[in-house]
């Protein structure tokens, strides 16, 4: 299903039982294939479902210039025939994400969320000048990593630096304003509110959403758990396919053991 900037599309069927509907929504600047390796070792009983969303590296740039991209967060899931049971977002959407589930209505929620790599403060006085310079310094570094961790043939460092320049432009000045507006917010979410099943997982060299951020997160979740996986860092769904597949299984386990009283959202 398909909309202005949205694409959701089921990656793989479940192969046993289920089906349990895990929806897959990539970071910033990056998009479906993020989710490769998840459909290779997820449990048989899920049936994967990927969104294209605006703000992917083929979306279009109009998306950052206003609204409230938490929005598509909600359109994403409300396009999976049937509901969503599990929802797993990696950084940008997964700050989106937790925006998002936290004031929404149940009926509007999944069973449970898997926020991987997410970029979360506890209070707003934790937020210093020298945290915009070093994500704004750090921003294309994200995407020569990604390059890195996804290319088919080797690139020498300065040809992923220029492809990493040139999806930097392609975000541009507003979307990374978005990024960093989404940041700023999460002070102010109501995470309490968020009485659902969330599993935060982080990789403990993370340079860019560090790992005590993730902590905070899933300290402050009425049912939150942290997954920290050694030797790996903002992208443990490609650094650490297994480790964190298995975690996600374990998490849809624990759905499908515990009925939930939350309704799943209908189609």
């Amino acid at each position: 299903m398909s909309g202005k900037g949205l694409a959701v599309r089921r990656q793989r069927a479940a192969r046993a039982g289920g089906p349990v509907r895990v929806l897959a929504l990539h970071g910033l600047a990056a998009s479906a294939a993020t989710w490769r390796d998840l459909g290779e070792h997820v449990a048989d009983e899920v049936e994967l479902w990927t969104a294209e969303l605006p703000w992917g590296v083929g979306g279009p740039t109009e998306w950052s210039h206003g609204g409230d991209p938490a929005e598509w967060i909600g359109r994403a899931l409300a396009a999976v025939p049937g509901g969503t049971d599990v929802l797993v977002a990696h950084s940008f959407s997964a700050v989106l994400a937790v925006e998002h589930l936290a004031r929404v209505p149940h009926a509007g929620r999944p069973r449970a969320l898997v926020a991987v790599s997410p970029f979360h403060r506890r209070d707003p006085a934790d937020f210093h000048w020298d945290d915009a310079g070093h994500y704004l310094g750090i921003f294309q570094e994200v995407f020569e990593e990604a390059l890195g961790l996804a290319q088919v043939r080797w690139l020498s460092p300065d040809v992923r630096r220029d492809m990493a320049l040139l999806v930097r432009d392609r975000v541009g000045p507003y979307g990374w304003t978005r990024f960093w507006e989404s940041c700023l917010r999460s002070p102010f979410v109501d995470v309490g509110a968020l009485d659902l099943p969330v599993l935060v997982v982080a990789g403990e060299h993370d340079r860019f959403a560090r790992p005590q951020e993730a902590a905070l997160l899933a300290a402050a979740l009425p049912q939150g758990r942290l997954e920290l996986l050694p030797d790996c860092g903002h992208f443990p769904m490609t650094e650490r396919p297994r480790p964190f597949a298995d975690a996600v299984r374990r998490l849809v386990d624990a759905c499908a053991a515990a009925p939930s009283a939350v309704p799943t959202r209908a189609s």
